[in-house]
């Protein structure tokens, strides 16, 4: 018996990067997956058949997860086409990164917006179905500079952070009702988005580092199936950083 078999997840921003990579593994351990990203493109649509060939029922929603009204929109759907959500991963996230003198009000609330407020979009939604279930996994992609924050990015850190403190209240808040709430805190993860990094700069992160190098977007996947699972079925409330050591 895999270790996701008979359930079904919800992950956000799942087209790409660390959120595809979840949904693959959490397929490749039985899991039926509903997943979100802002279009349906020819992303979507890759992943969506990369999915659906582990032989699991998989597809892909364009929706907004910065919009309240469309994320319960996008829920309702879901549950309709899967019958039940076992799980949610909040993985929507973008960056703004620039000095705070620089930083417009529109940087700041566009990260806030798509990072944090989605969080609390998805949970809100999905909780109804969960609590009616008495049963349910939630999964918040924060970040290692929410925890210990970083020069340049005072948006993306806040945003971050923002998500630990409600990682933390909805565990006290919905663990009654058989509900665990954790946070995932990855550190330099070898994505699209830090592809960009100039090499230079990617070799001194790697260097810093004590495990030497980038972690890669499965060995994140990894601890979302853990938190998934009932392998970490009395782990609740916790922030488990994924990060070669840096941030320790």
């Amino acid at each position: 018996m895999k270790l996701l078999d008979g359930k079904t997840a919800i992950v956000t921003g799942a087209s790409r990067g660390i959120g595809k990579a979840i949904a693959l593994k959490f397929a490749q351990e039985g899991c039926n997956i509903a997943f979100t990203d802002l279009f349906a493109d020819d992303n979507m649509k890759n992943t969506e058949a990369e999915l659906q060939a582990l032989g699991v029922k998989a597809k892909g929603y364009a929706s907004d997860a910065s919009k309240f009204d469309e994320t319960d929109k996008v829920v309702g759907t879901i549950v309709n086409d899967f019958g039940q959500v076992d799980i949610l991963v909040n993985n929507a996230g973008i960056t703004k990164d620039t000095l705070l003198m620089r930083m417009t009000e529109e940087q700041w609330d566009v990260v806030i917006n798509v990072n944090l407020k989605s969080v609390f979009n998805f949970t809100k939604a999905v909780q109804k179905t969960m609590l009616k279930q008495r049963s349910g996994s939630i999964i918040n992609l924060s970040s290692v500079v929410g925890v210990s924050g970083n020069a340049g990015q005072s948006n993306y850190s806040a945003s971050k952070a923002g998500i630990i403190g409600f990682t933390k209240s909805i565990a006290r808040e919905l663990g009654s009702r058989g509900i665990r709430s954790n946070a995932i805190a990855p550190g330099f993860i070898i994505t699209e988005m830090t592809a960009k990094i100039p090499e230079d700069a990617r070799r001194a992160w790697e260097e810093s580092i004590p495990l030497k190098r980038g972690g890669t977007p499965g060995e994140v996947a990894g601890v979302a199936a853990f938190l998934a699972s009932d392998l970490s079925s009395y782990v609740s409330g916790q922030v488990i950083t994924v990060c070669g050591a840096m941030n320790t």
